[in-house]
């Protein structure tokens, strides 16, 4: 008799102690939900926002297609502080769970380097192109190889041309004229004599013939054959177009003459290097077949086009080349130094959002507050952008995470913009709220005729069901049992 009163007495405390602990945590979670929707309610509501597209919002509360309730949207405590469109508040957990970085933008001097690969050329400015001045006939070449080196008036070739010897008789004829009127009592005589010897001289000259052979012509008034053309350069013969015997007219060259103690290196430069570079800029140079030896020149033009194919603005640089090392046509890595940007706010190149058409940066107002600000961006080198507009020196950039702020800072942007419609023409949003209420019920009354159509289609189905069944038990009565078909079989196979 103890022992069942025993039992039901250790049951009954036992649920007693369960109820008190559910009571009690049902009524702590009662608290802190009431505790939570008063904290709730105390906050002004904005508006509502679609819980998958956080796009769309609405004035009044409202349900999307899938029936689930637009989440409301409250004023911020700082919104007396006349914050700009877009600014984030992040606690400090958060910023540290998505690893908020952030430095500060200062005044700093920014370098760089431009390399690229370098051809070496000649320089045009000492390059001679030697043609003759009349038609005529190679006699003799006294420089016959290419690469062979020359110095100012070395003596080339000889040519015979009519055009040369008749200028040679003209000279001579002059010569003896003006011996014979050189005592003639009439001035004008002695001058027209003077004038003819001065202009057939002169044309002389202007044929190339050298002052040698027209102080021979005057000694021994005797008419040369072949003249002589004598470099006008020091170089290195680069090429020969002629050889002895060949007829020549002053559209043949006969020598091209190249100093190469100066040479030409033509880079191409791409464009987002072009603003940093200028006529003048310091310039090293190396090359794989002169190992060891750095050659150091300047740039001394930049072309005013670009090339077509490669999109690359073409410089020339100088270099002087007393050895000779430098050959045209050899490659080259080549430096250049460009001038170093003074006083200029230089930020990470990474703290900077391109999209488009803007560049931007959050600044750091205040602990856990990201302002978005436009900026324009100046030159950029070794991960450093310096800053013409829109950033102060001293202030703090967002250099990690600005992206996952950023998608924050639009959306509050949009926010802010729905509710100036709102205070400016609140007409709209009602009428849209109401558009939207429209839709939903629209949308509830397609899912319940569509609910109605499924009952009718299950209906028929269950009415088809339930005739075959009848028709299956109509038959199954017409149709022989077991031990008639028995018998039946017995008798055929001819059993008693």
């Amino acid at each position: 008799m103890n022992k069942p009163i025993l039992v039901v007495a250790s049951i009954m405390l036992i649920a007693g102690l369960s109820a008190g602990i559910v009571g009690g945590y049902w009524l702590a979670n009662s608290k802190q939900l009431s505790e939570q929707v008063l904290t709730s309610t105390d906050k002004k509501v904005l508006l509502y926002r679609n819980p998958m597209n956080p796009s769309v919002t609405s004035a009044v509360p409202v349900k999307d297609a899938m029936g689930m309730d637009y989440v409301p949207v409250y004023a911020d405590d700082d919104k007396t502080t006349n914050s700009p469109p877009g600014t984030v508040k992040i606690d400090g957990i958060t910023s540290q769970n998505i690893n908020v970085r952030t430095t500060k933008a200062i005044y700093s001097s920014l370098s760089h380097t431009v390399r690229a690969l370098g051809r070496i050329a000649y320089d045009e400015e000492r390059m001679v192109h030697l043609h003759p001045k009349t038609e005529g006939w190679i006699e003799k070449l006294n420089i016959d190889k290419t690469g062979q080196k020359v110095k100012k008036n070395t003596d080339l070739l000889s040519i015979y041309s009519p055009q040369l010897v008749a200028s040679q008789q003209e000279y001579i004829l002059a010569l003896n004229n003006l011996k014979a009127l050189k005592d003639s009592p009439i001035k004008d005589i002695r001058h027209g004599a003077e004038e003819l010897v001065k202009s057939s001289r002169q044309r002389l000259k202007l044929l190339d013939v050298p002052a040698h052979q027209l102080h021979a012509l005057e000694k021994s008034y005797k008419i040369k054959k072949s003249l002589h053309i004598h470099s006008p350069a020091d170089g290195i013969v680069m090429k020969i177009g002629a050889r002895e015997g060949q007829f020549v007219t002053p559209e043949t060259e006969i020598y091209m003459i190249a100093d190469l103690r100066k040479v030409w290196v033509y880079v191409d430069i791409y464009e987002y290097e072009l603003p940093w570079i200028k006529e003048g800029d310091r310039v090293e140079m190396q090359l794989a077949g002169i190992p060891g030896e750095i050659f150091k020149g300047h740039l001394a033009y930049i072309y005013p086009y670009a090339e077509a194919k490669t999109r690359t603005i073409k410089v020339r640089l100088v270099f002087d080349n007393p050895d000779l090392l430098l050959k045209p046509e050899m490659f080259a890595e080549v430096t250049i130094y460009a001038d170093k940007q003074e006083n200029a706010v230089v930020i990470p190149s990474e703290a900077v959002i391109r999209s488009g058409a803007r560049n931007q940066v959050f600044i750091v107002r205040a602990q856990g507050k990201f302002e978005p600000r436009l900026v324009t961006l100046g030159l950029s080198s070794n991960g450093k952008v310096t800053i013409l507009k829109g950033v102060e020196s001293g202030e703090e950039v967002v250099t990690s995470a600005q992206f996952l702020i950023d998608s924050e800072s639009k959306l509050r942007e949009a926010t802010a913009k729905m509710l100036n419609d709102v205070d400016v023409n609140p007409v709209k949003i009602n009428d849209f709220s109401a558009k939207n209420n429209e839709q939903i019920k629209f949308i509830q009354a397609v899912d319940k005729s569509g609910s109605q159509r499924m009952d009718m289609k299950h209906k028929s189905f269950q009415a088809e069901d339930h005739s075959m069944m009848k028709y299956h038990d109509m038959n199954s009565d017409n149709a022989p049992s077991h031990s008639n078909m028995s018998s039946m079989n017995h008798k055929e196979m001819g059993h008693d």
